[in-house]
């Protein structure tokens, strides 16, 4: 197969409805916000609701339908002549997004059709090395490295909050630390900690390393670290939309973006704490000598469209504003939802104490945290909201691209190389 010939049809293929799948997810149960000991680790107030363990504790029965392979869904990868180089094209068309599923916690609901262009998109994640380079070439300085910006900090706490002293607010991020027994699944801070020094380079804290894992994906980046580098690669957060058709790889009806069985054979499709870690979430079993970590991209099957890592492994920013009501508000409107660009502000009633329209962009996918018993968020629909200055050891982010973009770039290339001919 040419993939020449393939580019030349891509502005044409149309995904039908019929090709995409829905998926539900688990309802939360308590959602109390957590007021950590001490300054250092007042970033847990709101991060902590967004990782795979704070999905809930309630899972509901999977949708029993059955998944069948859409027309179109067939990898086109980019070879960096007739496509950017390592990304799949997604051949866009129109979709169930959201779900109804027994499962489906509010936020998911309702289905509703949604209708995206095609565009491309990063296979995996982006790596470490890749952040490297970045780094290296532009000075880049992430959120976890500066000093945490109070006023940014105060619009995530409950009204009142004094302002903790300037040598309280220390650089860092959060860090999943697990727990060495059994414990009530109520308290997020039981297995999270604040790490002053916890950053891309060191993503579990001091004394951690990336050394050796430069095909890892790159964790503890915030929402304006993953755009910075994206306005670098010429590329841009994929929107929520277009995530989640790109997620479901052309499946109809399907529980996860592999189909309705999450170990089908007992093959293991992602990397989530099933089939990882001997104990259940959030126990942490040292003698497996197996951490709780992300793995190397592309270890897992890809889906439909040649995608890695679209469930488990690390949580992906996207670019919209996170509204727990926006599924909702989009099909009250009547409009059609046609290249949703997601809502304009951010609402989420779930955090007691936290001010319901405090900033919070959507994260999707689910990481190597999510487990049968809690979790779930490795299936297509679900969604979180997570402050935006955020950084933590499950949450990364891939990069999407316009045809057209693409077609602009190629041609400047081509007629820098013709100059210098």
């Amino acid at each position: 197969m040419k993939s020449r010939s393939l580019a030349r049809r891509r502005p044409r293929r149309i995904v039908p409805a019929s090709a995409a799948p829905r998926s539900p997810d688990s309802p939360a149960s308590d959602r109390r916000t957590l007021l950590p000991r001490g300054w250092r680790g007042v970033r847990l107030v709101t991060a902590l609701v967004v990782a795979c363990a704070a999905a809930g504790a309630a899972i509901g029965w999977l949708s029993p339908a059955t998944p069948s392979r859409g027309e179109g869904a067939r990898a086109v990868i980019g070879d960096g002549h007739d496509g950017p180089l390592d990304m799949a094209w997604i051949p866009g068309g129109t979709f169930l997004m959201g779900s109804d599923a027994k499962a489906a916690q509010p936020n998911e609901r309702p289905a509703h059709r949604a209708t995206v262009r095609g565009f491309w998109l990063d296979r995996h994640d982006v790596t470490n090395a890749e952040f490297r380079r970045f780094v290296d070439a532009t000075g880049y300085v992430t959120t976890a490295e500066r000093k945490p910006d109070w006023s940014a900090l105060r619009a995530q706490l409950p009204p009142g909050t004094p302002r903790p002293p300037d040598s309280a607010l220390v650089p860092g991020a959060l860090v999943f630390v697990g727990t060495a027994g059994p414990v009530p699944l109520d308290d997020y801070a039981r297995w999270w900690r604040f790490l002053p020094g916890a950053n891309w380079r060191h993503p579990d804290g001091p004394g951690s390393t990336i050394a050796g894992k430069d095909d890892y994906p790159v964790v503890q980046v915030s929402y304006d670290d993953a755009r910075a580098y994206a306005q670098w690669a010429g590329k841009r957060l994929p929107t929520e939309a277009e995530w989640e058709f790109a997620a479901r790889g052309g499946l109809e009806q399907a529980d996860y973006a592999w189909g309705n069985q999450l170990k089908p054979a007992g093959r293991q499709m992602a990397n989530i704490w099933e089939g990882q870690q001997p104990q259940p979430f959030p126990v942490v079993d040292a003698r497996s000598g197996k951490p709780a970590a992300p793995s190397p991209v592309g270890t897992y099957p890809p889906n439909g469209y040649g995608l890695y890592d679209m469930a488990g492994n690390v949580w992906q920013w996207v670019a919209d504003w996170y509204r727990a009501d926006a599924f909702l508000l989009a099909v009250e409107s009547g409009r059609p939802v046609a290249d949703p660009q997601g809502p304009a502000d951010s609402w989420d009633p779930t955090e007691p104490g936290v001010p319901p329209h405090a900033p919070k962009r959507v994260i999707r996918g689910g990481s190597f945290l999510c487990n049968e018993s809690y979790c779930q968020s490795y299936r297509p629909s679900a969604r979180r909201g997570v402050d935006p200055e955020a950084g933590m050891s499950h949450l990364g982010f891939r990069l999407a691209m316009d045809e057209r973009a693409w077609l602009a770039w190629r041609g400047h290339k081509h007629a820098g190389a013709n100059a210098t001919d």
